[in-house]
């Protein structure tokens, strides 16, 4: 079925007032997605060791990985339907959830001695993937109708799903071992609710999404997190446990800066996926007027972000602020475009992304100092890198 034969069923043009409606809404759940995703590191860094926080932060990074199918399912079945109508998911969804998971578990041996994280960390983090990837197929399927309350309703009960456990875990002093325990928990819990928010819309049709839009969709949300995390993991690899923990908290203000304006992307993805520039154009600069907020900000209150992100012992990293804060703001216009870069077909898709994730890891494991300073500078010029391609690729088509 091709976009101009959409069925009738399609949802009706949004209007103004919906559109700020939806938006609130979406607003508002990317705010809880964000606030229970910050928690995590600010109560982590005040009941754990530097060394414990350091796990927690690198654990995060590798389940936030190993999600990305989750959203990239998400993308393509959203796409999908705001193009050629609704599709069956139930077969990809299943399998792109447990191929996400079982990744995740066949790697746990290997990442004992790279990364110094025991087997049992990655193991848990695998069985909180599974629920967190097969949500994605509901959450799609209320974004490409544009059924948008529901979706912001699901993404606040995958945000519970995905951080609830471990933040009542951490509260509680379960420790960090009982904490991601409590967070596969709490991830498997939650997914009933969020099938049932995504029930209705568009009636399915006998054609399916096929898999070649799921790992298009997966290959480009891969490479974004893969590239907003890898400053992460190296830190974790070439500085010491206390460094490594400092780093981890400036990240924060990283990840804070990336995801602050999602909102725009999600409303822009089906009219991207009906090729409408208009919506592109408004979206890159909603973001990089966000992200330009953001810096400034942190430019005057930098000690104060990294002592909210962390507490008082890392309020001397304050400088350093805006350099974080620009990394995540960089990546977030980088979002933008890789988004659009899936909903138009593009071919290699994630390949920008992808050669500045190679150019930061040679430069940061060759070429700078292993430092924090060394790793923060070199993952601001990936972020750069990474926009500058994105956009070049952006303007030739």
């Amino acid at each position: 079925m091709t976009a101009s034969t959409r069925p009738e069923a399609a949802p009706a043009p949004t209007t103004g007032r919906r559109i700020a409606a939806a938006g609130a809404a979406v607003a508002i759940a990317g705010a809880v997605t964000n606030a229970l995703g910050y928690l995590v590191p600010v109560i982590g860094a005040r009941q754990l060791t530097s060394a414990d926080l350091s796990v927690l932060a690198t654990v995060l990074g590798l389940t936030a990985i190993a999600s990305v199918p989750g959203l990239g399912l998400q993308i393509a079945i959203a796409v999908h339907r705001a193009r050629n109508g609704a599709a069956s998911t139930s077969r990809i969804s299943v399998t792109t959830a447990a191929v996400s998971a079982g990744a995740l578990a066949l790697l746990a041996p290997l990442l004992v001695p790279v990364l110094d994280l025991p087997a049992r960390y990655t193991l848990l983090a695998a069985l909180a993937t599974l629920p967190t990837v097969f949500a994605g197929r509901w959450l799609g399927e209320s974004q490409g109708d544009e059924r948008f309350l529901r979706l912001a309703a699901g993404m606040a009960l995958l945000a519970v799903g995905r951080y609830g456990g471990l933040i009542a875990g951490l509260v509680a002093g379960a420790g960090l071992t009982g904490s991601l325990i409590g967070s596969a928990a709490v991830a498997w819990l939650t997914l009933p609710a969020i099938a049932v928010l995504g029930r209705g819309g568009v009636p399915h049709v006998a054609d399916a999404i096929r898999g070649r839009e799921v790992l298009t969709a997966c290959s480009a949300t891969l490479a974004m997190l893969v590239a907003s995390y890898a400053d992460l993991l190296l830190a974790r690899h070439l500085l010491a446990a206390d460094a490594s923990g400092a780093y981890s908290v400036g990240t924060v203000l990283t990840k804070g800066a990336l995801w602050a304006p999602q909102v725009v992307t999600v409303l822009a993805l089906p009219r991207l996926a009906q090729g409408s520039r208009r919506a592109l154009r408004t979206a890159l600069l909603l973001v990089a007027a966000s992200g330009a907020v953001l810096v400034a900000a942190s430019v005057f209150a930098g000690g104060f972000a990294f002592a909210l992100a962390g507490g008082a012992d890392y309020t001397h990293l304050g400088r350093y602020a805006p350099v974080f804060a620009a990394t995540g703001a960089l990546y977030a216009l980088v979002f933008v475009l890789l988004n659009d870069r899936v909903a138009t077909a593009t071919r290699w898709a994630s390949a920008p992304v992808w050669v500045a994730v190679a150019a930061l890891f040679v430069v940061a494991e060759f070429i700078a100092p292993h430092t924090l300073t060394g790793v923060m500078w070199s993952a601001l010029g990936a972020a750069a890198a990474a926009l500058a391609l994105s956009a070049a690729g952006r303007l030739r088509r």
